[in-house]
């Protein structure tokens, strides 16, 4: 999951209010997958997201009927001597001005992009991000595969459907970092929730489709401050689509995404009231060569632990949680405990996602992966 709250303000960074108009189940081993190459069947704007299957490649692309999308990598990158994490996210978003509007300023699809390196060795995090309205050879969200771009700043996918490569790239100069990766599919792509049906609260509506590509193998290139180091790693991603990801009770989400040293794959949600309960859960785990386990709502618990306060947004975080889940206890701690992203210059939130490990119950690190909460600044809006 990540977080794209589409305010007005963005809308009108973007044009996009034209004024010339008044989120499992996995793929067991040894068995044939069917990908079929056609497209998957549209569906109307506004009715809401159904359970069907995921169709590949054709799925790993851009889906514009549905409101909000995105495209979300995070992982490590170890160079000689440190350990850093990266996270890029390409989102689009539905504006709901028709693709037919007279105006071709009046743009019906929005593409934001936010990229951070989390500096393990200045114990900094690094963050930028980029808005525009799609169009006009700037940005683009393609149908049909993985081709999200905005100006530079891009990430696509190659090869066979079950053999992917993505390729990210992400610079910027004001906060010193670039970064350019290639990461390749080491296991099956991972349907979250039922064949990849994710639900997010009670209601029919109240859902995405989600997949995940955990245990990427990375290879590439990181720049900071003009310093270029050849890095390799492991990464997560995860693609969702939704109409509605959010019940009303709900003012944001916990997640984690969890590469385990052994090869396993760990994902957990909640999405989370005002006063901290839960308003919906769940998640997956699947070890190497197995089958996923799904997580049902009420299997899942997020405890905090210790918290963090941001100096920026007031906002306090826990940035330690112990995590109980069907298929384990878990610790999930943040190696770094200011990465707090400002995203008030597109989405119009501020946001904790950042590098963490995780901890069986004895206290031994048994994997890395990315943590992300939302809504604990201000009630996040879908």
């Amino acid at each position: 999951m990540s977080a794209v709250p589409i305010t007005r303000r963005a809308l009108l960074l973007c044009g996009a209010l034209p004024w010339a108009s008044a989120g499992a189940q996995g793929v067991p081993p040894n068995t044939t997958t069917v990908i079929p190459t056609k497209a998957p069947p549209r569906t109307r704007y506004g009715v809401g997201i159904h359970p069907r299957p995921l169709h590949f490649p054709a799925d790993f692309g851009a889906h514009p009927d549905t409101r909000n999308e995105w495209w979300y990598l995070t992982g490590t990158l170890q160079t000689t001597d440190i350990t850093h994490g990266f996270q890029i996210t390409f989102f689009r978003s539905r504006t709901g001005v028709p693709a037919s509007h007279p105006s071709r300023f009046a743009a019906s699809q929005l593409v934001f992009v936010h990229a951070a390196v989390s500096d393990m060795k200045e114990r900094r995090l690094r963050h930028d991000q980029r808005i525009a309205r799609a169009g006009f050879g700037i940005a683009q969200a393609a149908e049909g595969d993985t081709a999200v771009a905005l100006r530079d700043w891009h990430l696509q996918r190659e090869g066979p459907a079950l053999q992917s490569r993505y390729r990210a790239l992400a610079a910027s100069d004001s906060a010193g970092f670039r970064f350019e990766l290639a990461f390749d599919t080491t296991q099956p792509v991972l349907l979250q929730g039922d064949a990849g049906f994710s639900r997010k609260g009670p209601l029919a509506d109240q859902a995405s489709h989600y997949y995940s590509q955990p245990q990427l193998a990375v290879t590439g290139t990181l720049s900071l401050d003009g310093r270029a180091s050849p890095v390799t790693g492991k990464a997560w991603l995860d693609h969702e689509w939704s109409d509605s990801l959010m019940g009303n009770d709900a003012v944001g989400w916990d997640w984690i995404g969890m590469n385990l040293d052994d090869g396993s794959a760990l994902m957990v949600f909640r999405l989370r009231r005002a006063d901290g309960s839960a308003a919906y859960a769940g998640g997956s785990f699947r070890a190497p060569g197995q089958a996923a386990q799904n997580f049902a709502p009420d299997a899942v618990r997020f405890t905090p632990q210790r918290t963090w306060t941001s100096p920026s947004s007031r906002a306090t975080y826990p940035v330690e949680w112990n995590i109980d889940t069907p298929a384990g206890s878990y610790r999930v701690k943040s190696l770094l405990d200011n990465q707090e992203l400002d995203s008030r210059g597109s989405t119009g939130a501020f946001y904790w996602e950042g590098l963490s490990e995780l901890l069986d119950t004895q206290g031994k690190q048994v994997g890395r992966g990315y943590l992300e909460m939302t809504g604990y600044a201000a009630a996040l809006k879908l």
